[in-house]
């Protein structure tokens, strides 16, 4: 991050080529590392029990996850994570998915909506609390969504705890100034 607060990019994720092959691209903050998530490991047969268990796992209200950008290798503790979810005339309002995302999120409350444009995308982005029951802590945390012809995408920032959050919030602005179509 330099010193005006702002996150310095490098690189992209979401063409090809990137860690992780999503509807949309945006820049990576410095040293921030992207890795696909593959969730399905159905054979021809149908999933497994267990397949379903694990998508269950990383599906939040009407996407899955499918990217995590570790901030780690930053310095910070906590991710930038991006779920897809189906195309269809069910998740055509970017608003929608956004709060169907956070309602799915045990502990959400106090959530602040806001519409944003970037990259030819117009979006909904969100700021609310988090209580953890494992840790009886409250944190903030930020999500945007866009739907694009293939399906919305919701871009989310956690963190360890608020402190954490605030200092890893330029990469989250970074990649949402930065979105466009893949």
């Amino acid at each position: 991050m330099s010193a005006s607060g702002k996150a310095e990019s490098a690189g992209t994720v979401g063409g090809a080529g990137s860690a992780c092959l999503l509807p949309v691209g945006f820049d990576l903050a410095a040293q921030w590392k992207a890795e696909a998530i593959d969730g399905s490991t159905a054979d021809a047969g149908g999933a497994s029990p267990a397949d379903e268990d694990m998508a269950a796992l990383l599906r939040q209200g009407p996407v899955s996850l499918v990217c995590e950008i570790d901030a780690k290798p930053a310095g910070h503790l906590g991710f930038l994570r991006v779920f897809t979810g189906e195309a269809g005339k069910k998740h055509t309002d970017a608003r929608a998915v956004l709060e169907a995302f956070v309602t799915a999120q045990d502990g959400a409350r106090k959530a602040r909506y806001s519409a944003f444009e970037a990259g030819g995308l117009a979006g909904a982005e969100v700021e609310y609390l988090a209580t953890s029951e494992l840790l009886d802590e409250t944190k903030q945390e930020s999500a945007f969504a866009v739907v694009t012809p293939d399906g919305p995408v919701v871009v989310h920032l956690g963190g360890a705890d608020t402190a954490e959050h605030q200092d890893m919030f330029p990469a989250f602005e970074l990649a949402r100034k930065t979105l466009h179509t893949a």
